[in-house]
């Protein structure tokens, strides 16, 4: 796998925006438009920080998210589209945006209305980081399936997960973290044809070990980047301290 370490979080969140910015250059010399999905945590604060620093044709850009908590407030700091709509939604001019809702009254529908969503709008780039378990997305091992036949699911959450969102700072306690959320499968994220894999961090240390030293397997969810051609794997010294 494509890995490279950076001394600082801030180097690492540099060096993954300038190679999104190259690719979205890159993939707009012959098309109109590039959708992309981005991850919303904490892990991805300087790599969506630092791209102010590009000139990117945002106006020609679709964007996606990758899961939604189901059942927290609307308006909730937690909520990973009110993340992304802070963080970068509302800093650029997008050409579109699309949401999760994760208080939609049938959540299979939701699902099925955002599975047609990526078939409208295939994946060109996916902008991820990978959880203390090795999840990808809120694909933890207990439901993590590399041949999955849907796109978008809802899925329960494992007690690591949530508790990593303890850790991240995002809630007080393990027992105000949803239990559920909806999710985009590991073949959808893998079906984009550009992967950015930013993780920063020592609490992440033992899942990067894992993702390129363990067996490819649902053990350990994000092994399977191993199998994509063009994914790269951003850490800092914190999070490389194991390899």
């Amino acid at each position: 796998m494509d890995t490279r370490i950076y001394k600082s979080r801030d180097l690492l969140g540099a060096a993954a925006a300038e190679r999104f910015s190259e690719i979205i250059k890159k993939l707009l010399e012959d098309r109109e438009e590039v959708n992309i999905i981005f991850a919303a945590a904490p892990s991805q604060n300087e790599f969506l920080q630092q791209l102010e620093s590009y000139a990117i044709s945002w106006s020609k850009i679709n964007a996606f998210h990758m899961d939604e908590y189901i059942g927290l407030e609307g308006d909730a700091s937690q909520a990973f589209g009110n993340f992304l709509k802070s963080k970068l939604f509302d800093r650029f001019p997008f050409k579109s945006v699309h949401y999760m809702n994760g208080n939609a009254s049938d959540t299979k529908a939701e699902c099925d209305r955002y599975a047609k969503l990526l078939r409208d709008f295939p994946v060109d780039f996916v902008c991820m980081g990978i959880g203390e378990n090795g999840h990808l997305a809120f694909n933890d091992p207990p439901v993590a399936d590399f041949q999955d036949k849907l796109a978008v699911k809802v899925v329960g959450l494992d007690e690591v997960c949530r508790m990593q969102q303890v850790n991240d700072g995002c809630f007080t306690a393990i027992e105000f973290v949803p239990t559920h959320a909806l999710t985009l499968t590991i073949p959808a994220l893998l079906s984009a044809q550009y992967i950015n894999c930013v993780v920063p961090g020592s609490t992440k240390a033992s899942a990067v070990r894992a993702t390129i030293q363990d067996e490819i397997s649902t053990s350990c969810p994000s092994t399977i980047l191993r199998t994509h051609e063009n994914s790269v794997l951003f850490l800092d010294k914190e999070s490389s301290g194991l390899l």
